[in-house]
């Protein structure tokens, strides 16, 4: 069994999460730039079993696709083409970025370490693949 690896893609940086080789646990693994996201995977992909990509799906609050998707999309279109037989899903990801804040306030951390844009980025890739590995299990929210 691989690990499964979430991404939460923004602009200018990148969320990066991975579940345990069991697929039973979401860590956050690094925040990245995103024009290194494309090697980061390559290298990563190419040191650990990874069988399956998930990716945050940006949703207006009316449901429809958000304007990021158009910087999304060009990515993932280079990935399937880099890896067409690596499974790639889409996890809606709307309100991960204020889960992962309140998740730093529950967890405690300063005010100063809440400004940390990258453990935000980080936390909400990890928010990302949890609600997937819970769905793929079949657990109800």
């Amino acid at each position: 069994m691989g690990r499964i690896l979430a991404i939460d893609y923004g602009r200018k940086k990148c969320g990066i999460a991975v579940s345990d080789p069991l697929q039973i646990i979401a860590n956050g693994l690094t925040t990245i730039p995103t024009h290194k996201l494309f090697d980061f995977l390559v290298d990563y992909i190419g040191k650990e079993e990874v069988e399956e990509i998930v990716i945050g799906y940006p949703t207006q609050s009316t449901g429809e696709e958000s304007e990021s998707m158009k910087y999304i999309k060009p990515f993932v279109n280079r990935f399937k083409k880099k890896y067409p037989d690596m499974p790639l899903q889409w996890v809606d990801e709307r309100f991960t970025s204020k889960m992962a804040f309140q998740t730093m306030i529950d967890a405690g951390l300063k005010k100063m370490a809440r400004r940390n844009k990258e453990l935000v980025d980080q936390i909400s890739a990890t928010i990302i693949l949890q609600t997937y590995m819970e769905h793929k299990q079949g657990k109800s929210f």
